[in-house]
């Protein structure tokens, strides 16, 4: 049986109200930012099911969320649920989970999104299949990371950090020129966290962006930010 190549995997949380986007209450409701985050995840989920070069995956919170998960995602993608106490022992897991399926090029990505240009993850599988312990990191403007890519295990990129500060990336990557790893860096992002995030996306003109967050766009209609 041939070895498969590419696995491209989101990380997300259940919009369940009072979990998800908390840092949009106020001005929006718990339960109107649980929409919100429900029409972003499906926006995205939409918008990666372009990508023809790599297997979708879905790794989700809570456990017990599953059916609700099951339901948003497309039939592209599978699902399966992330275990661990903290963001970097989920991580982890999440790839722990996808290298036991002999993948050789494996990407985690979050759920937030805007419009993540496919053009980023393709070169970002194309910089994994080289040869070499190889590394992708594509930064957020919050200072982390939204993309973490990598060819095969490297565990310790995730021990023992710490998470959501300005210094996520930047501590990343002293901790792997320390592992003799040169990461590959993408253009940087942004992801959709604060009332100044939407507005960005509220005003953005490239139809590009426009069109892969319809729903998202939408919801936001209804709101004055």
């Amino acid at each position: 049986m041939p070895i498969p190549a590419n696995a491209l995997v989101m990380m997300v949380k259940a919009p369940i109200a009072g979990t998800v986007k908390t840092r949009l209450v106020p001005p929006l409701t718990h339960d109107q930012a649980a929409g919100l985050y429900r029409a972003m995840l499906s926006d995205q989920l939409e918008h990666l099911r372009a990508l023809t070069n790599a297997d979708l995956y879905l790794a989700f919170t809570p456990i017990e969320a599953a059916p609700l998960l099951e339901e948003i995602a497309p039939a592209d993608f599978r699902c399966f649920p992330q275990h661990g106490n903290d963001l970097g022992e989920r991580m982890s897991g999440v790839f722990d989970d996808l290298w036991s399926r002999e993948y050789s090029a494996i990407i985690l990505i979050g759920s937030d999104l805007p419009g993540l240009p496919l053009s980023f993850i393709q070169s970002a599988f194309q910089i994994l299949a080289t040869r070499g312990n190889r590394m992708v990191l594509g930064p957020s403007r919050d200072g982390g990371y939204y993309l973490i890519g990598m060819n095969q295990p490297t565990p310790e990129v995730f021990e023992n950090m710490t998470w959501s500060h300005s210094q996520v990336l930047a501590q990343t990557l002293e901790r792997l020129r320390a592992m003799s790893i040169n990461p590959e860096l993408l253009p940087a992002w942004f992801d959709l966290d604060t009332p100044d995030d939407l507005k960005e996306l509220q005003s953005c003109s490239d139809l590009t962006t426009r069109n892969a967050m319809k729903q998202t766009l939408k919801f936001l209609e209804t709101f004055n930010l």
